[in-house]
């Protein structure tokens, strides 16, 4: 394989747990090359998130190299080539370089090689077959520097080949897309991706969640989502979706301070009419984790619909209920689903909003200044009958604009206790 070229020596390269790793596995003569995001990412000016590299030693080697240095190996995925390194705070993924045996359409049989072309070419996208060497040399087999410079996501050597190999690389081509590309799409790559979209059903739900999620992290997925309704793809994975003019609205306000949030860029997508039970239908199939499952259940069948000439009181009242986070959740979904509605060129309250998400960030949380003890102090049998007083006080708290103190609080309870006697 041919240099493509050269790097200056990059701040992560030279790092000292870098530098260690790469002597570590360089001590008997082998040779690495970095590959990957940071590869990608460091071509075209972008932070680096991930440091992965690439070693004709088989896994086994790996692992003994990098404990005769005293650094930390773990056998993340010894089956597949994979061990991870960790000095101090950082971590590489180290890979043993690969061919595929046999491949169905989900996971791929391995065979370790030497061959560093016989390991691109097995590779998804010619942007992630670059390679870098420790000195900056950059190696680039298919073409992937020129097509990572011009915007431009293509598959290496035949698309529908690439993805009947492993059918998530479909949703990769969008993901990568919507990070790293610029239109027009890849004609072939595009073409493959509807012809080959059938089968995405057979992916398991965490492997298309992954890539959705993290393509719903683009700055701007919208475009990208809408490409992918077009052209027929995304019924395979989110029938529930009703269209991008939310995700779109969400995406603008989110801007505004609050920050991207997948998850909540996923319910964006969902038609807000299934309700509840659509929530739960993309849960089940995406396997999202309980408490996913529950943040996209009040993004999608909000238990508050915010509004942007909501009172002081209004406000207080639902934070006291729902949490800052939370209860900004909902003034974002409900301040983009009020854009989509207007639609192009519709004005809309931006202060008012604002300060919504205001009061959100400022929230502290508060709490009734009486407790169960309490009511037993004023003679009241333990059971249900002390939930019910303190239910009735804290509706009185609350209508009071949560001014009442425990003084205050204690001489309602009182009254109530006498009253009920």
């Amino acid at each position: 394989m041919m240099p493509a070229g050269a790097l200056a020596p990059q701040p992560w390269m030279t790092a000292p747990a870098t530098r260690a790793v790469v002597a570590a596995l360089t001590a008997e003569g082998a040779e690495i090359r970095f590959v990957g995001g940071c590869v990608r990412d460091t071509v075209i000016g972008r932070a680096i998130k991930d440091i992965d590299i690439a070693t004709h030693d088989p896994p086994e080697t790996v692992m003994a190299l990098l404990a005769s240095a005293g650094i930390t190996a773990i056998p993340t995925g010894l089956s597949h080539g994979t061990v991870t390194a960790v000095v101090e705070a950082a971590h590489f993924e180290i890979t043993t370089l690969r061919r595929d045996v046999e491949t169905d359409g989900r996971r791929a049989k391995i065979a370790f090689t030497r061959d560093w072309a016989a390991d691109a070419a097995r590779r998804d996208l010619t942007i992630n077959a670059i390679f870098l060497a420790p000195d900056g040399t950059l190696y680039d087999p298919f073409g992937g520097l020129e097509d990572l410079r011009a915007g431009r996501i293509r598959f290496v050597g035949d698309a529908r080949a690439r993805i009947s190999e492993d059918v998530l690389r479909l949703l990769r081509f969008f993901r990568f897309f919507a990070h790293y590309g610029r239109p027009p799409p890849d004609p072939a790559a595009l073409a493959a991706c509807r012809e080959l979209a059938p089968r995405l059903p057979q992916l398991s739900g965490e492997r298309v969640a992954g890539e959705m999620l993290k393509l719903l992290a683009a700055p701007e997925p919208a475009s990208i989502v809408a490409l992918m309704r077009e052209e027929g793809i995304l019924r395979y994975v989110l029938p529930e979706a009703a269209g991008v003019a939310v995700l779109r609205a969400l995406v603008t306000v989110e801007g505004l301070g609050p920050g991207c949030d997948p998850l909540r860029r996923l319910a964006a997508l969902i038609d807000p009419v299934g309700g509840a039970a659509a929530a739960e239908a993309v849960a089940d199939r995406l396997r999202l984790s309980n408490a996913e499952r529950e943040r996209l259940a009040a993004f999608v069948a909000p238990p508050l619909t915010a509004r942007a000439e909501m009172t002081a009181h209004e406000r207080r009242v639902a934070l006291h209920r729902f949490g800052g986070a939370l209860f900004r959740d909902l003034v974002l979904m409900s301040w983009a689903r009020t854009i989509a509605a207007a639609g192009p060129g519709a004005r809309y309250e931006v202060e008012a909003w604002r300060d919504l998400l205001a009061a959100a960030a400022a929230w502290r949380p508060i709490s009734l200044p009486v407790k169960g003890a309490d009511v037993l102090a004023l003679d009241v049998a333990p059971g249900p009958e002390v939930g019910r007083l303190l239910a009735a006080v804290e509706s009185w708290w609350i209508a009071e604009d949560f001014v009442p103190d425990r003084e205050a609080c204690l001489r309602k309870l009182a009254s109530l206790i006498e009253g009920r006697r």
